[in-house]
């Protein structure tokens, strides 16, 4: 660890690298604020296309929610427009490309068919729990699935092949160490021999598999989630920090005694021992959501009594009377985590889930961009976008 340390802080003051500043643009939330809240952005991932549609033989259409040219007029010249396959749950179509060198091959292809049909500038592969301990970790056990933990570096360089050098592929990849099934020493110099960039989903980081609450986008286990992929062998460059514009809740146990133990507590059970199914005691909204009727009344007083952990590095608040936990990103929190990790790492880049999600205040997206502005001007990095050659004008930006 100690050698990983002085690795990343030399890197962080002697290299000069590219900044990248991704978002996704989802279908649940496809608004994007006014040209000068996303001037800075480098590369916008549209989120998402089903993966079962590239193992079809000869798809006649590519079914999105969007088109890529209209994404790309509502941002900046240069701006480079990856289309996103897969997504959470989505893992039955990547599972079925992944298992022969032909359906690879297949799969490849008609990604190129894609990016070539559609003008994008690459794609980002959202398998993001090949080798197992995805929704369908139940059902399917992870035993499995460990043969996709060899197939999928297999399945990223037949995309590599087919798309050539000159298109982008990045893939977002777990922030909890427990999911990290196919990312290991062995794994990640493949992988990384095909990939432009890993976007790190340091969010999440507590679901309804947990019994103990912590922050799900909290800056320590943010860190911990990134030094485990740099100790596998990540260039730091490649890595992304993922930011959250989201809020989530959980159900704490009544007969734990929150108060003296916070931020870590007891909770319900959330899952389902037999089945993984949802049981209704943990969730999340974006800020561009109506809060749920029945958890508005709580989220107000979360909003007003939010406290932010110096230790752990993240803001909550613990609902009393309800029994719930909430964790969430304030602007402060954002502004944190560049020093403390993007640039003590020597980080590539950052992104979010996703640009819509924090409308129509869009607090989260500033405090990001400011952020984002001040490690440039500190580092003296140009913007990494489809060109990777122009600078953005670098502005003073205060949270």
């Amino acid at each position: 660890m100690k050698v990983l340390l002085l690795v990343c802080s030399v890197l962080a003051m002697t290299r000069t690298a590219n900044a990248r500043y991704i978002m996704y643009l989802t279908g649940q939330h496809n608004i994007v604020p006014e040209f000068s809240l996303v001037e800075d952005i480098t590369h916008v991932a549209i989120a998402f296309m089903q993966s079962s549609v590239f193992n079809q033989q000869s798809p006649k259409s590519w079914p999105f929610f969007t088109t890529v040219e209209d994404v790309r007029s509502r941002f900046a010249p240069g701006t480079a427009i990856m289309v996103a396959i897969g997504g959470w749950g989505d893992t039955a179509g990547f599972s079925e490309a992944a298992k022969s060198g032909e359906s690879r091959k297949l799969f490849a292809k008609n990604v190129k068919d894609m990016v070539d049909a559609t003008g994008a500038d690459g794609v980002d592969i959202d398998w993001e729990y090949p080798g197992g301990s995805g929704e369908d970790y139940k059902s399917i056990p992870n035993p499995e699935k460990a043969w996709e933990i060899e197939a999928y570096p297999s399945l990223l360089a037949e995309i590599r092949q087919a798309l050539g050098p000159d298109k982008l592929i990045s893939a977002a990849v777990p922030g909890i160490p427990r999911d990290m099934l196919a990312f290991t020493s062995t794994t990640i110099p493949l992988i990384s021999t095909s990939v432009d960039f890993l976007n790190i989903m340091t969010y999440d980081l507590m679901n309804r598999r947990d019994n103990v609450t912590r922050h799900h986008t909290g800056l320590a286990l943010s860190l911990a989630s990134v030094d485990a992929y740099l100790e596998a062998g990540l260039d730091p460059q490649k890595a992304n920090l993922g930011f959250a514009f989201y809020v989530k809740w959980f159900k704490t146990d009544p007969s734990a005694d929150c108060g003296s133990h916070l931020p870590n507590c007891k909770t319900t059970l959330m899952e389902d021992p037999e089945t993984g199914a949802d049981l209704g005691q943990a969730g999340a909204f974006s800020w561009h959501d109506e809060v749920p009727n029945e958890l508005k009344e709580s989220f107000a007083k979360a909003l007003k009594g939010g406290v932010y952990d110096e230790e752990g590095g993240g803001h909550y608040f613990w609902d009393e009377k309800e029994n719930l936990f909430w964790s969430w990103d304030t602007p402060k929190a954002i502004s944190l985590k560049f020093p403390a990790i993007v640039e003590e790492r020597g980080l590539g880049g950052v992104f979010a889930w996703g640009l819509g999600e924090d409308g129509l205040k869009w607090g989260h997206l500033k405090a990001t961009t400011a952020g984002y502005r001040a490690w440039k001007a500190k580092h003296n990095l140009p913007s990494s976008a489809e060109s990777d050659s122009d600078l953005n004008h670098i502005e003073k930006d205060e949270l």
